[in-house]
């Protein structure tokens, strides 16, 4: 009877959180379907990149957090990521996000010195939630 209980109470609590009518403000974005391929491989190499830098942080490897940063996400990136040829089919906002992203990075890569230089690439977050829905 308590485990029934408890499962109500859980459902409920979920439900109020995550309502089944909340409106999703995302836009679907149509592209080319090997476009958009080519941008979900770039997605998730920034993602990968971005667990490569927690671990580094985390290991008091700020150099080497900086290095990860520009090479991977970072202004330098770009050409590297071939992401030029995607930018007219992106929205405004996600081209805004995109290269807010890319510039956090870089002033991130920019200060290797302590994990306080860190803080600009915490935007890239955004980037990732948005993409976890």
């Amino acid at each position: 009877m308590h485990h029934a209980f408890a499962s109500a109470t859980l459902a409920l609590s979920l439900t109020a959180l995550f309502p089944a009518h909340a409106a999703d403000p995302r836009q679907l974005v149509k592209m080319p379907a090997p476009m958009q391929e080519h941008m979900l491989a770039n997605m998730r190499e920034h993602l990968v990149a971005m667990g490569e830098i927690q671990a580094a942080l985390a290991a008091g490897k700020f150099s080497e957090a900086a290095d990860i940063a520009e090479q991977r996400i970072g202004m330098s990136s770009l050409q590297g990521h071939g992401a030029s040829h995607l930018a007219p089919y992106m929205p405004k906002g996600m081209q805004d996000t995109g290269t807010a992203m890319h510039r956090a990075a870089s002033r991130s890569a920019r200060s290797p010195s302590s994990p306080s230089s860190a803080m600009p690439v915490m935007p890239v977050t955004g980037y990732v939630n948005g993409h976890g829905q």
